[in-house]
């Protein structure tokens, strides 16, 4: 598969936090001399409840193989979104039958976008105090937005997945915060397995006061 020259690129000097591993998640230290939370982190505390009652009904060893699966499913189909809006070649033959459907059904999604102002970036707010690696920014049919690539064996309904767009509302603010440009949408592009990919598109602003509740949930949490 070949792919030249489709996708236009906004240049923008945007320097990067560096990211830190501790025992309680993701670190970020900003270049000013901050150090903030992955959004990633933060999330995981809202779903932390369900996620224990999920391995404890299928088991540890089912949990780790799905969670394994999943993972490498879905670095596998990122890794090539992001190779196709880099305008490089990409080849499939290291993908499963089912990897290969899921992307192809996936792929014609990607012409939507153009003129990409961040590409795998990292980013951070001292508004927010939050920091996070935002998978891309880009105008989605004509509307500068946060898109996000995600995999699901199963197709999703928008009620479960308001961390999802917690997670893109945060890569917006940080985005404004830096460069000065507002980001009103955030987009979903989620590759399900068996099914046909799923478009969710919201308004930023639909999600920014549940992002700050959870935020200071999450710094209650980490001082008890």
């Amino acid at each position: 598969m070949k792919e030249v020259n489709l996708f236009n690129h906004v240049n923008l000097e945007i320097v990067e936090p560096n990211a830190v591993s501790t025992p309680n998640g993701r670190m970020y230290e900003t270049p000013d001399g901050a150090s903030y939370p992955s959004v990633t982190t933060v999330m995981s505390y809202l779903s932390k409840d369900s996620i224990k009652a999920w391995r404890e009904r299928v088991g540890e060893e089912e949990a780790n193989k799905i969670s394994n699966q999943a993972s490498t499913r879905g670095t596998k189909i990122h890794d090539l979104c992001e190779q196709i809006l880099l305008n490089n070649d990409v080849t499939l033959d290291k993908l499963s039958l089912l990897d290969k459907q899921m992307f192809n059904e996936f792929r014609p999604f990607l012409d939507r976008i153009d003129n990409i102002h961040a590409l795998e970036t990292a980013l951070y707010s001292h508004h927010l105090r939050l920091a996070g690696r935002v998978d891309c920014i880009a105008e989605y049919e004509g509307t500068l937005s946060v898109i996000d690539f995600k995999t699901s064996r199963k197709p999703k309904k928008k009620e479960w997945i308001s961390n999802y767009f917690m997670q893109c509302t945060a890569y917006a603010i940080m985005f404004e915060e830096i460069t000065k440009i507002p980001i009103p949408q955030i987009v979903l592009m989620i590759a399900v397995e068996g099914s046909e990919p799923q478009m969710f598109v919201e308004k930023r602003d639909n999600y920014a006061e549940q992002l700050l509740d959870l935020r200071l949930d999450y710094e209650r949490s980490i001082k008890l």
